[in-house]
């Protein structure tokens, strides 16, 4: 059974200007405007830290 906020996550992280990728098979996600590595997603560390979504996300400009 797949978990929608989870998968809402995924979706809010993707599409975030902060949010990368750091190839580092123990911390794969990253966020650059709060400055971590963890190995869920950026979104799901930060709600689960502090109870709210991000209020950091940047959406990612169209080219």
């Amino acid at each position: 059974m797949v978990n929608d906020s989870n998968h809402l996550d995924t979706k809010l992280c993707s599409r975030c200007a902060h949010y990368f990728i750091t190839y580092k098979p123990n911390f794969p996600y990253g966020c650059r405007a709060l400055n971590f590595q963890s190995r869920r997603m950026p979104c799901s560390e930060v709600f689960e830290a502090s109870g709210t979504n991000c209020l950091m996300f940047m959406k990612k400009p169209v080219p």
